[in-house]
């Protein structure tokens, strides 16, 4: 029996007793039954609610707004989106955490380097815009120089996504459905994800994908959110970032992985004791994004990857995936931008942690295989936890 069950079960029973003894003056039944909706009101602390805010290609684009005790979360359905993170720094101030744009329709026309958004069918790069499966080759659109980026020129993020919402005892939330046809961005097989974003007591965003194919294909799910733990008043430099990680995969000019596996020590990559972010990208150059490999091969423990601190607010996070590696990237290309409350984005204002397989897996036979086949299921969990200290 949970502690709120107990709760419940206790002062029903000091319910009965009390209309039993109404004759000496004690609490009336009503009273107590008033107390009783009282109490139940105190004890919902996880919320949801949901808004239509547009229409994209004829379906309808929608804002959920979930809320705990201590934090409110945004999400839409368009792009599988994190719009906005509000969490408490140490005196109980709330601000919103994630880079963003000024309203959720912005998203439906103004270019954006993937704020908030669900990347896929595949993740990042894929080197050459091209890969060879099961000895046919597929050739994909070049949206990045000479490559692939997050799913090609219309990739998962610009996509209306189906949306449903969830209440379970400690987590509310959002489950969203996209059905990729075969030949989308030229990837082979109709691929079906579900997606599940939602919000728990314990001050998590949680993100849950699941994906299955009629065709073999390859599949590489994550979300792209920019963090900025406090509060977008100016750039992430600050930030003290600890990573649970022994080595990274080094890249080449494009950023395409060179297929090498590199051990961390001795190198700017190295954070496995807390790092000041401003100190290691002096270290390295012009800053991060890099895939840092927290497992060698594929399993379903979930794992604490990453602790990020930003010490004058004391606002913390920690990050938890099940999978291989998690994309470091430090917002090394944003210019001016005009984000959400007329702040004006800049280099390294954000940092993106995104949980996913290696990058370019397909053409690098040394790495964890991206492939999904007829009859299996692709899956994937991520947990974002905020806190303070």
């Amino acid at each position: 029996m949970t502690s709120k069950h107990l709760r419940h079960y206790l002062f029903s029973k000091i319910t009965i007793g009390l209309c039993l003894f109404t004759s000496v003056n004690l609490l009336s039944c009503e009273e107590a039954k008033v107390e009783i909706q009282e109490l139940d009101e105190q004890e919902k602390t996880l919320m949801i609610k949901q808004e239509k805010v547009a229409e994209h290609n004829g379906e309808d684009v929608m804002i959920y707004v979930l809320e705990n005790q201590d934090m409110k979360l945004e999400l839409s359905n368009y792009g599988g989106l994190v719009y906005k993170i509000w969490v408490p720094d140490r005196e109980g101030n709330l601000e919103n955490v994630a880079l963003t744009m000024e309203n959720v329709e912005d998203f439906l026309s103004k270019p954006n380097p993937f704020f908030g958004a669900t990347a896929g069918r595949v993740a990042n790069r894929i080197g050459g815009a091209s890969f060879t499966l099961d000895g046919e080759t597929y050739t994909l659109a070049r949206n990045n120089g000479q490559n692939t980026l997050h799913g090609g020129l219309e990739g998962f993020n610009k996509k209306v996504w189906s949306g449903e919402i969830y209440e379970l005892e400690n987590e509310v939330g959002v489950k969203m459905v996209y059905v990729s046809p075969d030949g989308e961005e030229g990837f082979p097989g109709e691929l079906t994800t579900t997606m599940y974003m939602g919000l728990t007591e314990n001050n998590e965003l949680r993100i849950r994908f699941e994906a299955t194919t009629d065709k073999s294909t390859i599949v590489n799910l994550t979300n792209h959110t920019y963090f900025n733990l406090g509060g977008i008043q100016r750039d992430v430099l600050d930030h003290l970032f600890t990573f649970h990680a022994d080595a990274y995969t080094p890249v080449d000019d494009e950023l395409i992985p060179t297929g090498e596996i590199k051990d961390v020590n001795g190198t700017a990559f190295d954070f496995r004791v807390p790092k000041l972010l401003g100190d290691q990208i002096k270290a390295n150059g012009e800053g991060f994004d890099h895939n840092m490999i927290m497992k060698l091969e594929p399993s379903s423990e979930m794992e604490h990857f990453v602790t990020v601190l930003h010490p004058e607010s004391g606002r913390k996070m920690e990050m938890y995936s099940d999978n291989v590696g998690v994309q470091f990237y430090t917002g090394n290309f944003i210019n001016e931008f005009e984000g959400a409350g007329g702040k004006i984005y800049e280099k390294h204002w954000g940092f993106c942690l995104e949980s996913q397989n290696w990058p370019d897996a397909i053409n690098h036979e040394n790495f964890p295989s991206p492939i999904l086949r007829p009859g299996e299921k692709y899956t994937h969990e991520i947990i974002y936890r905020f806190s303070t200290e």
